[in-house]
């Protein structure tokens, strides 16, 4: 395998993250359309407890649309930045893989666009090996400290159990086939989730991540969505003080980055704005803002349905049969009531605004455009 990176294209950096939609609001005055996400498998392998979008999974999908109506409407994109390709798995299926991964990473790279395919990487490698050639982000989901966690954690919504063996090869092929696809020079982001099961055992799992080398850690709070809505939530107190402590172990050679945070630059709350101050001032971390709803949509691949956010529960804003995927977003952006409540900005502390599910999780009551930044960064 070789992972070639196009002389034109800036390599992904923490001071060059395409996905974040404070880029684009930068440059152009306001919210533009710059990210797609396409959901290409709503099947999956694994049942993972926190998955959010859990519910949406099934045994046996339906066949995918055509591909060309997809590649028609990232043509009409002006600002087009970056695609993600997600699921269920979408490389579950190979056929999935030749006619439909790769040809899009192939449109993205020809482009000039960045890439990033969301999987759990427990398949065979060959698939994987397959798609790197053409790819900027392989993006995982690891949450585990030990092949006991990936069962607890990732099976516990199947129907029958997996068997120990089964458990244990997807487990080793995980860990394997990560390390294969850094060593032939494939950028891999490794994401956890901090939730009640997790957020005591950051620093292990930040400890393995590293060890498989791995360049970026992702952290993110747990959404309360599809499988993970009825898990217990953790406070805004335990949350500080899980990243506080991974702050403090963490491997400063490797870049963090923290997304969806409960905390803003405009908090009222010491701690809150103690633990942002860190965070901003801390080497090779960053702090993205939530793209969902401010620079992409994300399109259901089966049926041609267009969201704002794959999480909330805010029903298909158009289908790409019919609307381009720009009038689609401008309808969200200028008229519907959710996005008016969250639709603030402060250049200030660098920041574009609550994430929907956070701020319904945590700051209910609270009317977040009346708020001004009490920090700087």
């Amino acid at each position: 395998m070789s992972v070639i990176t196009p002389p034109a294209l800036q390599p992904i950096t923490p001071q060059y993250d395409p996905w974040d939609p404070i880029r684009s609001l930068r440059l152009y005055g306001e919210h533009k359309l710059t990210s797609v996400e396409m959901t290409v498998a709503q099947v999956c392998n694994m049942r993972c407890e926190h998955c959010a979008v859990g519910h949406t999974l099934v045994m046996r999908e339906p066949d995918l649309l055509p591909l060309d109506v997809m590649l028609k409407r990232l043509d009409e994109v002006e600002h087009l930045e970056t695609i993600s390709i997600t699921g269920g798995e979408p490389t579950f299926h190979l056929s999935t893989v030749k006619d439909y991964v790769i040809p899009l990473l192939k449109y993205a790279r020809e482009r000039g666009v960045r890439s990033q395919l969301n999987s759990n990487v427990t398949l065979d490698y060959g698939r994987y090996e397959m798609i790197a050639p053409y790819l900027d982000v392989m993006h995982i989901s690891f949450n585990y400290t030990n092949v006991e966690d990936f069962r607890q954690v990732g099976f516990v919504h199947r129907d029958r159990d997996l068997s120990n063996n089964l458990t244990v090869k997807f487990y080793e092929q995980m860990i394997d086939n990560t390390r294969r696809l850094v060593e032939g020079g494939l950028f891999v982001s490794a994401e956890s989730m901090i939730n009640y099961r997790t957020h005591d055992k950051m620093n292990d799992i930040h400890q393995l991540i590293y060890e498989m080398g791995c360049q970026r850690h992702e952290v993110h709070p747990m959404y309360p969505s599809s499988f993970a809505e009825h898990l217990p939530v953790l406070s805004l107190n335990e949350l500080r003080q899980s990243i506080h402590r991974l702050l403090d172990f963490r491997h400063q050679d490797m870049w963090m980055l923290f997304g969806t945070l409960p905390f803003y630059g405009c908090s009222v709350n010491e701690e809150d704005t103690k633990l942002l101050q860190r965070l901003y001032s801390e080497k090779k971390v960053t702090v993205r803002n939530d793209p969902d709803g401010r620079n992409r949509l994300n399109v259901n691949m089966f049926n041609g349905d267009v969201f704002v956010t794959d999480f909330a529960d805010i029903p298909s804003f158009g289908s790409i049969y019919e609307d381009k995927l720009e009038a689609i977003f401008d309808k969200w952006l200028l008229h519907h009531p959710l996005s008016k409540t969250v639709d603030c900005y402060c250049p200030q502390a660098s920041c574009c605004g609550p994430n929907l599910l956070v701020a319904d999780m945590y700051y209910p009551n609270v009317n977040f455009k009346e708020r001004k930044a009490v920090i700087s960064v």
